[in-house]
């Protein structure tokens, strides 16, 4: 039987109750679903004949064997990579943020994040590979090194590809040792934006100290960790270090609903839309484009809270694929949660 897509999922088995002044919805499961709202939901098909198509012409190109598509019903493939292509990721769509390398990076992380360079990130065998090392590098080979004893890789989509709105799937198995925090999440594309103003939403982060437990979080300037205001859900996948794993944002104008393997986890709610001003951007932010960010951060505020473990180095996130649907051009969009 096909798998069912993120959204008929969330409608068929949860009841999303309301969310008041932009913040977390409590889910819960339900089998009262109206005859009017099952009518209007796509309830068979898990890929479009586009899609398809996709598959079999990226299938060509690899090996590895091509899942099919999960998008909600009317929405459109913009963005992919399958990494089918050995080599370092491809630079038609990721860069690599090394901004903060000479000062030390954000929530005192450790981590020197390098730029091209294969050991901390690579595509093999059809996957992405971003990994921390326990290592030192020197001033002589890298500038802006500034005498970390870990190395990463931070891949963003900045200036390559950014989205307003969309349904973001990135199937990932994760790292567990103690000391590393892996991250999926997407930021605003303006760089004059300061955090948090313009929002964040993390599709997925895990620290090490507590392996398998996965968070899904939004910070806005008026909910951010900051001020440990943050709206965030946690929940255990057994497996999350040991096996691939879909993790799944869908973003509209009127919510945002996260999840993993089209299980619905965490929605927020736009409870401010025509209502524009400082208080309500404060609480909804995302109305500009984002782009997307990978990496693994070593240490930490939170990451650290219970030191580094040498044994967890090397640390490997592997990436299967990274896709972003938006609404095609007839205007067709997600249910909305009630």
């Amino acid at each position: 039987m096909p798998a069912q897509s993120f959204v008929i999922a969330t409608l068929l088995s949860l009841q999303l109750s309301p969310a008041t002044g932009g913040s977390l919805g409590t889910l819960s499961t339900t089998k009262n679903i109206s005859n009017e709202l099952a009518e209007t939901i796509d309830k068979g098909q898990s890929e479009s004949k586009d899609d398809q198509s996709l598959n079999d012409e990226t299938a060509e190109k690899s090996k590895k064997k091509v899942e099919v598509h999960h998008a909600p019903k009317g929405y459109t493939l913009v963005f992919q990579d399958e990494f089918y292509e050995d080599g370092l990721p491809d630079n038609n769509k990721w860069t690599y943020a090394t901004e903060r390398n000479s000062e030390g990076w954000y929530n005192n992380e450790k981590q020197y994040y390098s730029k091209a360079r294969p050991e901390n990130s690579r595509v093999e065998n059809g996957h992405l590979i971003i990994e921390a090392r326990a290592e030192t590098l020197s001033k002589e080979d890298y500038p802006d090194w500034s005498g970390q004893k870990y190395t990463s890789t931070r891949l963003v989509t900045r200036d390559k590809a950014s989205w307003k709105y969309g349904f973001f799937e990135i199937k990932a198995q994760l790292p567990c040792g103690r000391g590393t925090w892996p991250a999926i999440w997407t930021l605003p594309e303006d760089p004059d934006v300061q955090w948090p103003n313009g929002g964040e939403i993390d599709i997925m982060e895990h620290v090490g100290f507590e392996p398998g437990v996965v968070h899904q979080t939004i910070h806005t300037k008026a909910f951010n960790f900051g001020s440990g205001s943050q709206k965030t859900t946690e929940f255990k996948v057994a497996d999350a270090c040991h096996a691939m794993h879909r993790y799944q944002l869908l973003w509209t104008a009127d919510f945002i609903l996260l999840g993993i393997d089209d299980a619905p986890k965490f929605l927020y709610k736009n409870e401010s839309k025509g209502k524009k001003n400082k208080k309500t951007q404060s609480k909804w932010p995302f109305d500009q484009a984002h782009h997307l960010l990978l990496n693994i951060a070593v240490g930490g505020d939170w990451g650290g809270q219970k030191g580094i473990s040498a044994k967890a180095f090397p640390a490997k996130m592997i990436i299967d694929y990274v896709r972003v649907y938006q609404l095609d051009q007839n205007g067709n969009d997600a249910q909305k949660p009630e």
